[in-house]
């Protein structure tokens, strides 16, 4: 029987693309292993067999027949979650499907391991008891991953709520000028749901195995080190961490909108690509500043717009400034809610990246050595921009009011400055080095390989777990 691995990703396409990744990764060392990936359902879904993430997963199914999609049957649920965590709640209701499929798949595998999302923590009660070895995928960076698994002390010890506390996070390894003024917002209220089930997450994950991280020694290495260490935790203990990124989605889905056609067209590194993640979605108000603020840049731009849900129904000319598309069609091309964003990033005419800072958008970024401009809207993003700007000097920071709105003087100066000003020079130079270390990070004798080599004997050592249907831990 082949030896296996299954992958269980939070349903949101950053963390699921992200673990395939993994899973690929993981194959191109050792092919004489299986991937098994589990795909949570949302409730109420149209199956869409042409969207981006569908069109992603048949790619990996053709081009690596190893690596199996098990679609979780759909739930009825009901949660108070933000979107971008509602993954706990729907993986929570889904545990006894999750505990049927692994019964399911030891009678025909070596099940060696799984391997969870911080998102997906519930199913670690049921790995456990069937005494599968069980390990978490970090989607973030080891920075996010360090306060994260130092949360549950300061919430221990806080004597007011979280987004009271502007306590700085002083620890070997870490920005200098980190605070818990720069956690999620989720977690700012001590009493919410959001912050409850984060903690919990927290002490699910320092239990496990091992904690494997979507990042590489050449960005986060002090960090790494410092979480080896147990530098995180009152008692200096912590699991096994493991680099091995950058791992980057592979470009997929079609360009029907002719973003790549456009690019060709243009000079060397003259466009400006502006593009927020999926769920990076906009009021009219805030689109009307971006595009007031591109116009007076006068840089060539390409900008994926996402508004508001309510407002899915207007055209981008109802969305946006009176003759702006038409004013702009020599410089700028404006696209509705996706583009081949790994391919555009990859473009030689592509000079600069606004982002929301999203830790795929990132690691996409540095491997094609773009410098950026950090615009953080949600979950980790501010921390990530701490590290993007403080740290590694790669990206100018936009100032954002209170509600977190940028206005268009602030975004067309801080364009100008990224595209014309000997600062936005060397940051581009610096990016560039960071490529570089982040090539070497996988290939032969490099960190992220060697990391991988060491999962791989942990999982050979570990025994088979060939579960009977008459398991004693069962969940109905």
């Amino acid at each position: 029987m082949k030896d296996t691995i299954v992958l269980y990703p939070a349903l949101e396409s950053g963390h699921l693309m992200s673990m395939v990744e993994l899973g690929k990764f993981i194959l191109t060392q050792n092919p004489s292993f299986s991937i098994t990936i589990l795909i949570l359902t949302p409730p109420n879904n149209k199956h869409t067999p042409l969207s981006p993430q569908e069109q992603y997963i048949a790619s990996i199914s053709a081009t690596f027949p190893s690596i199996h999609f098990h679609y979780i049957p759909p739930i009825t649920f009901t949660t108070t979650l933000p979107t971008h965590l509602q993954s706990i709640d729907l993986s929570h209701q889904s545990t006894h499907h999750v505990h049927n499929i692994l019964l399911s798949i030891s009678k025909t595998v070596n099940l060696k391991a799984v391997i969870l999302d911080f998102l997906t923590y519930s199913v670690y009660q049921i790995t456990t008891k069937l005494e599968i070895p069980t390990y978490f995928y970090f989607t973030s960076g080891a920075t996010v991953l360090f306060t994260f698994l130092h949360f549950p002390i300061v919430h221990q010890k806080a004597t007011k709520p979280i987004k009271d506390l502007h306590m700085p996070l002083e620890f070997p390894g870490l920005p200098k000028n980190l605070s818990t003024d720069d956690y999620p917002d989720e977690v700012s209220d001590s009493q919410s749901k959001e912050c409850k089930v984060l903690l919990d997450s927290s002490n699910t994950v320092r239990e496990c195995a091992g904690i494997i991280v979507n990042t590489f020694d050449g960005i986060e290495g002090e960090v790494t080190k410092a979480l080896n260490e147990g530098s995180c935790f009152l008692d200096g203990t912590t699991p096994s961490i493991f680099s091995v990124g950058p791992l980057i989605t592979s470009c997929y889905g079609g360009d029907e909108n002719g973003c790549l056609s456009w690019l060709d067209s243009q000079p060397s590194q003259s466009v400006v690509f502006l593009s927020f993640g999926s769920m990076g979605r906009f009021s009219k108000c805030q689109l009307n500043e971006i595009a007031i603020g591109l116009e007076k840049s006068e840089q060539r731009f390409l900008w994926i717009v996402r508004s508001e849900l309510h407002l899915d129904n207007l055209n981008l000319d109802e969305l946006l400034p009176e003759g702006f598309l038409e004013r702009t069609k020599e410089k700028g091309m404006v696209v509705r809610n996706w583009a081949p964003q790994g391919a555009i990033l990859g473009h030689g005419s592509i000079g600069g990246f606004v982002t929301h800072c999203g830790w795929n958008s990132v690691l996409e970024a540095i491997c094609e050595g773009v410098p950026m401009i950090a615009w953080p809207l949600y979950a980790e993003q501010r921390l990530n921009r701490l590290i993007l700007v403080d740290e590694m000097k790669i990206a100018l920071k936009v100032t954002q009011l209170e509600d977190k709105f940028v206005t268009a003087a602030e975004l067309e100066e801080r364009i100008k400055e990224l595209m014309e000003s000997n600062n936005g020079k060397e940051i581009r130079e610096r990016v560039l080095k960071i490529k570089t270390s982040a090539k070497e990070a996988r290939g032969g004798g490099g960190s992220s390989l060697v990391n991988l080599k060491k999962l791989e004997g942990l999982w050979r050592d570990a025994s088979s777990n060939n579960l009977s249907p008459n398991s004693p831990f069962n969940f109905h």
